[in-house]
Order: structure tokens, then sequence, then C-alpha cells
């Protein structure tokens, strides 16, 4: 199957998605399973991974300042620009692209191998809304919350390793970070956000749902499809940098 087949399965598949569920009560249920699996649970990761690399960028950008007539609130700025318009949005999404999108793809693909979507399709369920449509939710209304979170403690990283290097001024970084500040820029990565969070949450769906064969099958889907959401990821970056920023 080529490129194009491909592409084309894939619309085909989000068009069984959107339709209406034929049980509320039922997809309730599984939205707040769902966002408790792939939300709640990615919290830790990305607060982790968010401290830390705020830490790295606000040193780093210390260690390259060298001039004395360079201001030294550049440091907060320079965290601040690259936290927002860059790191939460886009590499926070790569690390759940990672974590959430192999989840995705094992948990539907052992259902299609083990014969389960065969069952509720024979029960008359639409296999697709009732599994893809409570991840392509959760994911879109959940994840917004975790960018912002991973912003804060990035920045939150940066001043504390300063503070704790002494490597700048504690009122130096928070006259950055208060400096020129957009809200323009805040609205930009959550419009990016949620579009990364349709890619996590459809792209290894695609590749679960109609895998064939056993479990080694079903491992190879998981990082085919890790590969392919992290590839659309970075297209869809600079499609949607080039619209939103210029």
């Amino acid at each position: 199957m080529n490129y194009i087949e491909h592409v084309g399965k894939y619309f085909m598949m989000l068009g069984q998605v959107f339709r209406a569920p034929q049980k509320f009560r039922v997809f309730w249920e599984a939205l707040f399973r769902e966002i408790e699996e792939l939300g709640l649970k990615s919290i830790g990761i990305i607060a982790f991974i968010s401290f830390f690399i705020g830490g790295v960028i606000a040193l780093q950008t210390a260690l390259n300042i060298s001039d004395p007539l360079i201001p030294k609130m550049l440091i907060g700025f320079a965290t601040k620009r690259s936290v927002i318009l860059e790191f939460a949005p886009t590499f926070c999404s790569i690390i759940l692209a990672g974590k959430v999108g192999s989840y995705i793809t094992s948990s539907i693909g052992t259902m299609r191998v083990t014969e389960q979507i065969d069952a509720l399709e024979i029960m008359g369920v639409n296999s697709l809304n009732y599994l893809i449509l409570p991840k392509l939710l959760a994911t879109i209304f959940f994840y917004p919350f975790l960018v912002i979170l991973g912003m804060f403690l990035a920045i939150f990283g940066g001043w504390v390793a300063g503070t704790a290097t002494n490597m700048f001024y504690e009122a130096d970084y928070i006259a950055g970070i208060q400096y020129d500040f957009d809200p323009y820029l805040i609205i930009y990565a959550l419009i990016k956000t949620i579009v990364f969070a349709f890619i996590i949450a459809t792209v290894p769906s695609y590749h679960g749902y109609y895998v064939k064969g056993g479990s080694l099958e079903v491992g190879k889907a998981s990082t085919q499809s890790v590969v392919w959401t992290i590839v659309v990821i970075v297209v869809c970056n600079y499609f949607l940098t080039q619209m939103l920023l210029t």
C-alpha cells in the first residue's frame, strides 16, 4: 500500500470516528478513563522534563552571554520565548508521541489481533468511534493543560538553576520574563498543541486499528506509529509556524 492509499484510508477512518456515539453513558465512561490513562498519567514525565529542560536553557543562555554590554535580563527573556514558542508545545508533544502513541497503538492493536474489534462489529458497534473518539477528545482537551504546566515548570526550572548556581541574579531573570510579554504567543502555542494532540491520538490509532498478524506485528506497528507521529508533528510544526507567526 502506497502513501496516498494510507492517507485516503486514514481520512476514511476519521469519517467513522466523528459519528455520534451510540450510547453516551458508555462514551462518557470511556472518555474519563482515557483522560486518566492519556492525560493524568503523563503529568509526571512532562513536569520532570520541563523543569530540567528549563534549567538547561537558562544555564546555556547565561554561559553564552559573555559580553558585559548585553543585559542579563536577556537570560529570562530567551528562556521564556524558547519555552513558549517551541519547547512546551513541540518538544512536549514529541515526548507524548512516544509515551502515549505507543500505548494507543498497542492497546488497539492487541484488540485487533485478539479479534475483540471483530466482536464489537458483530454486535453492531461502531468500533472506530468507540475506541478512538474518547482518546481523541481526551488528548485535545487535556494536553493544553499539560503544555501550560510545562511552560510554568520550565521557566521556574530556569529560575531555580540560576539561583542555585549564582550564574545570574534573580531580579534580572524575573525582569527578562516580564519584558515584552505577548499574549498571542500563548495562543500560538495552544493552537499548535491542539493540532499535535489530534495527531498524537489519530495516527497511532490508525496503525493499531489496521495492524495484521500477531503480537510481533503489534510491536512493529507501535514503533512505526511513534516514528510517523513525530514526523507529522515536525512537518506540521513548520507549516503552523509559517501561518501563525508570519
